[in-house]
């Protein structure tokens, strides 16, 4: 059996599709969350302390960069899997799949992560591009 998979083109489209969704994603989410205080005040009142709002918004905001230029993927992608976990649990309880307050889409988004972690950047990327970055930072 062949296990040369990942030298398909279509593997690198995909790999970079999952990338840029996911980074488009969490660049428009991070960045929201910058200066707005109904974001602190909202988190504020889950317990969480309101200085814990730029944290949040630079672990949205830049791994969403790198996941969208293809460095660091690995490790951007752990990051808001994190992120994802926090939402998940803390955010929405964990209480219900579906329905008004349903993680089903914290849930994609941690399910994507995941795979890039597995899979990597990708031949579509800026680390296969300049091939100086080690395979466990990509």
């Amino acid at each position: 059996m062949n296990a040369n998979l990942s030298t398909h083109g279509l593997h690198d489209i995909a790999q970079m599709g999952m990338r840029v969704v996911i980074g488009v994603i969490f660049i428009a989410h991070g960045f929201g969350k910058f200066g707005n205080p109904g974001f602190g005040g909202w988190i504020s009142s889950m317990g969480i302390p309101a200085e814990m709002q730029i944290p949040i918004a630079l672990a949205e905001f830049i791994p969403g960069i790198l996941l969208l230029i293809g460095v660091l993927t690995r490790i951007s992608a752990s990051i808001i899997s994190i992120v994802m976990l926090g939402a998940i649990f803390l955010v929405k309880g964990a209480s219900s799949l579906t329905g008004e307050h349903g993680y089903e889409f914290d849930l994609i988004l941690l399910a994507v992560c995941l795979v890039v972690i597995v899979a990597g950047p990708g031949r579509a990327s800026l680390s296969y591009a300049l091939k100086r970055v080690p395979r466990i930072l990509q």
